[in-house]
């Protein structure tokens, strides 16, 4: 990319979205397209394609999706099948028939089996059953990478497809039943030591295994794949390290100064046991995370203070 190449960023609101446009602008790059939903539906195919008629954007970032928790996911099963489906299949049909030079797709690891060799090569793709809970995403998402892949080899495109593990940072959903696992602690254990409870509950037995990357990170990765890389094969974006759910509690808590004791509801689902990603691949081209988990959390944690209104989500 040029820094005056025309780049439409899809979802820039959204926490891995306006993650990527501030490192696009912390990169010196001047020419970047944005539209909220209000503006350009992405789930209407005659508004996708006007707007890539009328703006011929050179470069893509599709970071835009619905997205959710488990209870999220497992509530809305066909909503977040069909939005997502629709929405990256209008994008990516619309950017090839436009001439676009390249296009970045963000999935995530859910894609991969729910018993995928640990940590999980981009090559465990469709080797067997995905995790039930979020089986529609995951669904969605794999038709997506596989749509560019597809372009690729009919069409000669240059379409690629990243897929990051469970992100958090500036700008995440809070919200008290659709958010994921660590914006949903750092809410209960903020409102848990404003209120002076003595005890918090948490989901499960803290047993399951998760890996964590701060979107920032996650951006630069966007940027330095979309300058650095081609190939019809994923790339996977995490940290390659692990953390227990309830580790992970206990170090949220610790950051927030929450001092109460920790319960665990074992009747609650804990979701798929292990999700590592093998991040080899991004290594070998020259990419590592920097953000470590802990000044991950007290970064995150001080944007849900700065911006009430996404605690409200």
């Amino acid at each position: 990319m040029e820094k005056n190449s025309k780049i439409y960023v899809a979802g820039h609101r959204g926490m891995v979205g306006s993650a990527i446009v501030r490192e696009l602008q912390r990169q010196g790059y001047t020419n970047i397209i944005t539209r909220t939903h209000k503006e350009l539906d992405l789930t209407r195919q005659t508004e996708v394609e006007a707007f890539f008629q009328q703006e011929k954007p050179e470069y893509v970032f599709l970071a835009a999706a619905k997205v959710g928790g488990i209870i999220a996911n497992q509530s809305a099963l066909a909503d977040f099948m069909y939005d997502n489906m629709i929405l990256e299949m209008n994008v990516i049909h619309a950017a090839w028939q436009n001439g676009c030079k390249k296009l970045e797709f963000l999935g995530s690891s859910c894609i991969y089996p729910r018993m995928a060799p640990q940590p999980m090569p981009e090559s465990c793709l469709l080797t067997s059953a995905l995790e039930p809970t979020n089986e529609a995403y995951a669904l969605a998402k794999i038709s997506g990478l596989k749509y560019c892949e597809y372009l690729n080899r009919q069409y000669g495109t240059d379409f690629i497809s990243l897929m990051p593990t469970n992100l958090y940072g500036p700008n995440d959903n809070y919200h008290p039943e659709h958010s994921h696992v660590l914006p949903a602690l750092i809410r209960r254990f903020h409102e848990a030591k404003e209120a002076g409870l003595t005890e918090v509950t948490c989901w499960g037995d803290g047993s399951p295994l998760r890996e964590f990357l701060y979107v920032d990170d996650l951006a630069n990765l966007c940027v330095f794949l979309m300058n650095h890389y081609s190939g019809n094969e994923t790339v996977n974006a995490g940290t390659g390290k692990e953390i227990t759910i309830k580790a992970l509690t206990e170090l949220v808590a610790k950051v927030i100064g929450y001092e109460g004791t920790i319960l665990w509801d074992t009747t609650r689902p804990n979701g798929t046991p292990r999700k590592l990603l093998d991040v080899s691949k991004a290594k070998a081209l020259g990419w590592e995370a920097k953000v470590s988990l802990e000044e991950g959390i007290r970064l995150a944690y001080e944007d849900f203070l700065n911006n009430p209104m996404r605690a409200e989500r």
